[in-house]
């Protein structure tokens, strides 16, 4: 069944201001200086797609456009690149032909997927299962992994880029661990002395996190 779409003329993104996933839609909008208004998703337990920009999966973000509708940070991240009028050089996932890149890319996408499960199953009001205690075994290998292998990884990327998929989304996975406290990140030298870095852009301090009111 199809959901009725708003009436734009310039990107709706739907998505909340403490999603990790949702700032990274907002922080390449940001860097490509693409206009665009953005809707609260209020209830974060809802089961009605249209709330969620008539994503039947019921996932943030998503984009509103013109042209059509889109789903997911990475979908929403290429729409925008299309809409964009400047040409940055910008790494795609799929530029990620050095197992250390590729591998960073899987493991940062794994990693947010399981601090949102972990999230989801506090929100719910369930305790820790055996398989809620593995994943959190597996989110502390994963930021593990990519403490000791971040060096190499920045190192491997293209040099002469502007913006990488990777680097935004290993920013936004770390800082949301701290905003939402799921994981202390204290000890990763590496990987905050890289957030550190990268929130001097404009971009990351105009998509700070926050819980909407």
């Amino acid at each position: 069944m199809s959901v009725a779409r708003e009436d734009v003329t310039r990107p709706v993104i739907v998505g909340r201001s403490s999603s990790h996933f949702t700032r990274i839609a907002r922080l390449f909008a940001a860097e490509l200086r693409v206009d665009y208004s953005f809707r609260v998703l209020r209830d974060l337990l809802s089961s009605n797609p249209e709330d969620y920009g008539g994503n039947p999966a019921l996932r943030i973000p998503v984009m509103q456009t013109p042209r059509g509708v889109w789903f997911g940070a990475l979908n929403v991240c290429r729409e925008l690149r299309r809409m964009s009028s400047l040409t940055p050089h910008v790494v795609w996932p799929e530029d990620l032909e050095a197992p250390v890149l590729a591998n960073a890319q899987e493991l940062v996408l794994q990693a947010m997927s399981t601090e949102v499960t972990l999230i989801m199953s506090k929100l719910g009001g369930t305790g820790e299962s055996a398989h809620q205690s593995k994943m959190r075994t597996g989110l502390t290998n994963m930021m593990s992994w990519l403490e000791q292998n971040l060096t190499t990884v920045l190192a491997t990327l293209p040099s002469q880029r502007d913006l990488s998929f990777l680097e935004v989304t290993l920013f936004c996975l770390v800082r949301h661990l701290e905003f939402r406290e799921v994981l202390p990140m204290t000890s990763y030298e590496e990987l905050n002395a890289f957030c550190q870095r990268f929130e001097t852009r404009a971009s990351a301090m105009e998509t700070t996190f926050r819980f909407d009111t």
